[in-house]
């Protein structure tokens, strides 16, 4: 399948900025791999993905690989997919240091050049959910998962992505779009994603998944992130900035 025009853009996009991103982000990431979201909460804590050991597993819009490496630490056999060359690079450098295995994937979400049935976790914080069609996302991962496959992201939240005021480049306390209309946006070159919660579900169930949880991530009172340009804690903390849906593959996609 040859690539959006989006996908083109981001993969522009993510290959200017991963120098900065992982000279930024980078080693935070490193230092608490398995942290949702920009306040890193521990999936210890939430309790997202279960017991990974001897799973299959695919992370979308893997970055460094540092979810990856985490995970393949806890015994799961990992691999990582990246629409951007230059954040696969870092992935090699980091997983050549860990000693780990683990698979790398050049390739857009939207077509993964891999069979049917391959997985048995398919994961996202922000990343691939967050900068690829979810129209088409969600059926390629419904594709991807074994009968009774867990998938499980995280991304903005329908608020968050209203009230974030572009010409400001900030976040607000007002609404700045429609919540019905608004689909997609882009800024400095890259294109990001949204639905409202009814087009979520709906997409969900048409592609064969059952919803098992959506949890709203609150960051703590003490909370700090590398992330401050994209949010506040204030604002976080009086609603919902990032939300991870937790959804489990019951059927085949709907033809």
């Amino acid at each position: 399948m040859e690539l959006t025009e989006h996908a083109r853009k981001n993969r522009a996009h993510w290959n200017r900025l991963a120098d900065s991103y992982q000279a930024e982000h980078g080693p935070p990431l490193a230092r608490v791999p398995l942290g949702w979201g920009v306040w890193s909460i521990p999936e210890s804590e939430l309790r997202v993905l279960g017991d990974v050991r001897e799973k299959d597993v695919l992370e979308l819009g893997c970055g460094g690989a540092q979810w990856s490496i985490g995970l393949a630490r806890l015994g799961a056999r990992c691999t990582g997919l990246d629409n951007s060359e230059r954040q696969l690079e870092f992935a090699r450098k980091a997983i050549e240091e860990s000693g780990l295995y683990i698979s790398l994937i050049h390739a857009n979400a939207e077509s993964v050049p891999l069979p049917d049935e391959s997985f048995d976790i398919i994961f996202c914080d922000h990343g691939a959910m967050s900068f690829a069609d979810p129209l088409l996302t969600v059926p390629e991962v419904a594709r991807l998962l074994r009968p009774g496959g867990l998938f499980a992201f995280n991304a903005e939240t329908p608020l968050h992505f209203i009230c974030f005021d572009s010409d400001q480049d900030r976040i607000s306390a007002e609404l700045h779009s429609s919540y019905f209309d608004k689909r997609s946006d882009e800024e400095d070159g890259s294109v990001n994603f949204s639905l409202p919660y009814g087009e979520w579900i709906s997409l969900f169930k048409k592609s064969g998944f059952e919803v098992e949880d959506l949890i709203e991530l609150r960051p703590s009172e003490d909370a700090a992130s590398t992330y401050r340009d994209w949010v506040s804690r204030d604002w976080a903390r009086k609603w919902p900035a990032e939300q991870i849906w937790r959804l489990r593959r019951v059927k085949r996609a709907a033809s």
